[in-house]
């Protein structure tokens, strides 16, 4: 079964705005076993979001649009669809009881004609109750296909999803049960890493797909399984698994679900009992900023100090003048002893230091555009690597941030 997601709004189209919404229908519906044939992102306009939904009757099951339900002449969704089935609106109590709760709780001023409108539907179609909005969703049946209708607002979108829609697909059509499991792997490029594992990948059962997932200094391999026999998708899934993990022992690092690789670190400090801190120059704060954005993050991240310039290494981080005039900032000695003083000054288990040359200038030192040195230290011991990573700015810090990520989970998988 397939399904095909439309996207209203100009606001997408001209980049005003990112398309999140797609993606967590896909991640929704991938889930229950829905696969999803094409994402179209259309504009405010009745002809073109027709001839949108026309293509995607031709090629899905299952039809999700997305925005224009608000109150506004440019919310033109409601009226599309109408026209599409050759319906007409109908005003729904229930959705307006939830407006006039909304307005009366929240807004506390008078309704206007606009938001009483809203309350109207297709009376062709299901209302889906949207708790956190006057926009309801709608669901309409047609030729064998089921068109739903959301709200744009992305937390609206969500709680329809999660509460009203997968339950109801659930309920309407049996569904293939669907596995995906995702490895992560630092340290060896894609075409290495294709390379290794060849034969292995080869050999893999025609309803377990392999993709390769290439970032900046590392390779996600995620293993995907399709079938209406579950035990048949658990069983071979774990021993294909078994079979891949003593080809890429050296790089692997661990399994991902939903999760980063900077909340896996998280969650194993936090299971350990340990902390952390971070001392950085070329990345600017990027790697307590990845950290941070984890709710819960307090537990084991302590602070950073964002030594940016040569006197706050200095200053801040007390890392002796003589040692950069002997070794230039950008040097192994200097990082070691950024992660050895972050480390004391927020009293944590293991530190990370940064310092580098992320260009497009050489700045305080002369090594080469896209030197980077990387310090981890613990209670034990200081060490450090050197990385060259090209020239390219923002891969630049993009890459530190990931090999500083890898340095220390497999400081922390030592233990």
């Amino acid at each position: 079964m397939q399904a095909e997601i439309i996207t209203i709004g100009d606001e997408i189209l001209i980049g005003q705005i990112v398309d999140t919404n797609s993606a967590f229908i896909s991640k929704a519906l991938n889930k229950i076993g829905v696969s999803v044939y094409q994402i179209t992102s259309v504009q405010d306009d009745i002809a073109h979001i027709t001839k949108s939904l026309k293509e995607a009757e031709e090629n899905a099951d299952i039809i999700i649009i997305t925005g224009g339900l608000g109150p506004t002449k440019d919310d033109i969704t409601k009226r599309t669809i109408c026209d599409y089935f050759q319906d007409t609106l109908v005003p729904s109590e229930a959705v307006l009881d939830n407006i006039k709760h909304i307005w009366k709780t929240y807004i506390k001023k008078p309704l206007a004609q606009v938001n009483i409108d809203q309350a109207l539907v297709p009376s062709k179609a299901k209302v889906l109750m949207n708790k956190y909005g006057s926009a309801p969703g709608m669901w309409m049946e047609s030729n064998g296909k089921v068109f739903i209708s959301l709200p744009g607002v992305p937390y609206e979108m969500k709680a329809l999803m999660e509460d009203e829609v997968i339950p109801k697909l659930r309920k309407t059509y049996q569904f293939p049960f669907i596995k995906h499991v995702t490895l992560l792997t630092y340290g060896l490029g894609e075409s290495n890493l294709a390379e290794r594992i060849e034969t292995w990948e080869d050999n893999l059962p025609s309803f377990i797909k392999l993709a390769y997932l290439p970032g900046l200094g590392r390779v996600r391999l995620r293993l995907s399984a399709k079938s209406f026999d579950k035990n048949l998708v658990e069983t071979e899934m774990e021993s294909q698994i078994k079979a891949l993990l003593p080809q890429i022992e050296d790089i692997f690092v661990g399994f991902e679900t939903d999760d980063s690789i900077e909340a896996i670190i998280g969650k194993q400090l936090t299971a350990l009992n340990k902390t952390v801190c971070t001392a950085e120059s070329c990345t600017g704060g990027k790697i307590a900023q990845l950290f941070t954005k984890n709710a819960g993050a307090s537990k084991y991240f302590k602070g950073s100090v964002v030594s940016y310039a040569t006197e706050a290494k200095i200053d801040v981080l007390q890392v002796p003048e003589a040692l950069i005039k002997a070794h230039s900032v950008v040097s192994a000695p200097v990082v070691e002893a950024m992660a050895k003083h972050a480390r004391e000054l927020f009293k944590t288990d293991y530190a990370i230091a940064t310092t580098g040359n992320a260009g497009p200038d050489k700045g305080d030192s002369d090594a080469e555009v896209g030197t980077v040195f990387i310090a981890i230290a613990t209670k034990d011991r200081v060490y450090s690597e050197k990385f060259e990573l090209g020239n390219h700015r923002t891969k630049v810090i993009m890459k530190a941030v990931n090999k500083a990520f890898e340095m220390l989970q497999k400081e922390i998988l030592k233990k």
